[in-house]
């Protein structure tokens, strides 16, 4: 897909990987309708953007199926056309057991991470199957590839919006000129991977020789939802992960309790 001219969404565009893919699509040459809760954070990525009339910032909780519904409309009011969705927006898991997690955290990881990109594909869809071509691009996780400790209601999120991805490409295969891309990223330093080192005990130093830089996940990001590929895996660990786990899922469930779990289950055991 040509870029210049073409207006993208951009959920959780406020921070992190969106705020980075939103800026990289404008300076492509694209139109960017930003959408994140935190309206200061979307003000903050305007001032990023070189050519204002290229980026208009909208508040919306991804959560609220009623305000994502008539969300198309806003965006098609200020630009006139929808011809691709960036499903970026997630919130993270605090590190606890599932039986640490409470019921309305529970329902807000779901709500968020899996529902919110699952009603803005159905709401966006419509409009964009009027397109000579559109994209779809959700954001899994390395998380949905192995039981991370600390994180299982995070990464069930995840896996359920990965295979929720995979099926709506299947759905429209053959069958439009809209194609889905399900991105699998790995450990990318944003704040919430900060603030998770953080809560884990681990030095920042250490956790951020492991990370992605969001800037080079974004670009990767963008170039395989331009080509049209149906599954990306971004970062070293999560290529390890991803070919340890086709070997052994043993071996990969093993190397996850090894990196994260003995800390974690440690600190839970005050050992």
């Amino acid at each position: 897909m040509q870029v210049a001219g073409k207006v993208f969404v951009v959920t959780g565009a406020g921070n992190g990987i969106g705020r980075c893919v939103a800026t990289e699509l404008v300076r492509r040459g694209a139109v960017v309708a930003g959408a994140d809760l935190d309206e200061q954070a979307l003000a903050a990525t305007a001032e990023l953007v070189g050519d204002r009339t290229r980026f208009s910032a909208h508040r919306l909780d991804i959560g609220d199926r009623e305000a994502v519904r008539a969300f198309p409309e806003t965006v098609l009011a200020a630009h006139g056309q929808i011809d691709g969705l960036f499903n970026i927006a997630g919130i993270a898991q605090q590190f606890q057991t599932v039986a640490e997690v409470d019921d309305d955290r529970i329902d807000t990881l779901m709500r968020v991470n899996f529902f919110g990109a699952v009603w803005m594909c159905r709401a966006f869809l419509p409009h964009l199957l009027r397109r000579p071509e559109a994209v779809v691009m959700n954001t899994s996780s390395m998380s949905a590839l192995v039981p991370v400790p600390g994180s299982t209601l995070y990464g069930a999120s995840k896996a359920a919006l990965a295979l929720f991805g995979y099926g709506l490409s299947q759905d429209l295969r053959g069958r439009s000129n809209v194609t889905v891309t399900t991105v699998v990223p790995g450990t990318v330093w944003t704040d919430l991977v900060r603030a998770s080192a953080a809560q884990l005990g681990a030095p920042e130093a250490v956790a951020r020789v492991f990370a992605a830089a969001p800037v080079r996940v974004a670009r990767r990001m963008v170039d395989a939802t331009l080509k049209g590929r149906g599954r990306v895996v971004i970062g070293k660990d999560a290529h390890v992960y991803n070919v340890v786990r086709r070997v052994s899922f043993r071996a990969a469930d093993r190397l996850a309790y090894l990196q994260v779990g003995k800390i974690f289950y440690a600190r839970r055991s005050g050992s």
